[in-house]
Order: structure tokens, then sequence, then C-alpha cells
């Protein structure tokens, strides 16, 4: 977890925030842009066992501007995930949230919220120039926490929540997620698995500070 010493002035914000943060953004430059998957597996439970989904997706990575707390800065993008199956029209999945990189302290932090009535903060430590990395989050906890509404947090309790990103040397991304959840009747935790990898189909915009001091 995030052990940067801060100092003591909790207030005072950096005097030199580079605008440009497409220039920032370590291990989540290779994100920013448009993304394609077409090959999504989905593990998901229902009540007779099992069940296996294949699935296609678009995600949307778009640079934000600059962000402070205090002395603490943070670089990011804004994401939003669509997902259907194959030849359906109706939606599989949604989620918005951000991912952020803290380039002082190599730290990394997804935000993550879905239509069901659930959000919650994963984070991790990376490199750079890392082309591997995760972030995490578990319930009970108010750092990197899961908070979930009153029917899913009773019927399907999210323990913990785990994402892998890996880069090729094609230019392509996998995810590998877990969910761990503990279904009501179940004595053993279940492992809700997403796995895809996506391709390119349109570059990133500079944030909109970038794109004002760029004119």
């Amino acid at each position: 977890m995030n052990a940067h010493n801060y100092g003591e002035d909790i207030y005072t914000e950096p005097a030199d925030i580079d605008a440009d943060t497409l220039a920032n953004l370590g291990p989540l430059l290779r994100l920013a842009g448009r993304w394609r998957g077409t090959r999504g597996v989905d593990v998901n439970p229902k009540a007779d066992g099992p069940e296996t989904a294949g699935y296609i997706e678009t995600i949307d990575f778009e640079p934000i501007d600059p962000q402070s707390n205090g002395p603490q800065l943070l670089y990011g993008l804004r994401y939003h995930q669509h997902v259907n199956k194959p030849g359906e029209a109706t939606t599989y999945h949604d989620q918005v949230g951000y991912w952020l990189w803290e380039p002082a302290a190599g730290t990394l932090y997804q935000t993550l919220s879905i239509p069901r009535a659930q959000t919650l903060l994963a984070i991790g430590q990376a490199r750079a120039d890392a082309t591997r990395f995760e972030v995490a989050a578990r319930r009970g906890t108010t750092v990197n926490g899961i908070a979930s509404s009153p029917f899913l947090e009773a019927a399907f309790t999210t323990l913990e929540y785990r994402i892998v990103v890996t880069f090729h040397d094609d230019g392509s991304w996998s995810y590998d997620e877990d969910t761990v959840l503990q279904v009501r009747g179940r004595a053993e935790p279940f492992h809700h698995t997403d796995r895809s990898t996506l391709v390119r189909v349109a570059d990133a915009k500079p944030n909109p500070l970038a794109r004002h001091r760029g004119r």
C-alpha cells in the first residue's frame, strides 16, 4: 500500500504541475484511446452452477486534467466500458470510473462503478515503464474498499476484487479480472472471472487543459 511521505503541509499544491496528462501517465499511457475486444470470456454464478459466456466490448479511456490533493498529484484516464454478448443488443455489462497514476509514489488507483449499485477503489504499485500491473480491493477496508447495495451485500457478497493488466508487443493489451463472491447458500467463495484482449481502434485526444494551452 502507498507509504509515500507527503510531509507536514497537507494543503499546498505543487507549483510546477505539467498540464500534459499524456506525458505523465506512466504505465497507463498505453491504455489511452478507444479499444475493442471480441473474444472476452466471463464465468459467473448461476443457480445450477457456473455459466461461461463470451462477450464483446468497447472501452474508452479519455485523459483528464491533472488532479491534486494538496501535495498529492495524480494523472489519469476517465473510462467507460460497454459489453454485449455476441449478436445481442442488450447491454451485458456497463462500467465507468477512473484509472489514476501517482508518479511520486508509484501508485495506481482504479475507481469502478456499475449500475447494479456497487462501487470500489482498487490500489496497486508499479514502475512507470511497467508492461504488467495489478490493483486490488477488498471488503471491509476504508482505503481500497468495496461498497455494495443491501441486496448484493446479502446475496452476492463481494469479498475481493483484483485485475491484472498486461500489454503485448503487438500493441494490444489484456486483462484478467477476478471478483471473489460469497454467494448466499454456498459454502465456498465463487471466483467470478473475466478475461479479454483488446485492440486499439482510435487514439486518445489530449486532456482539456493541454488542448487549451496548445492553441
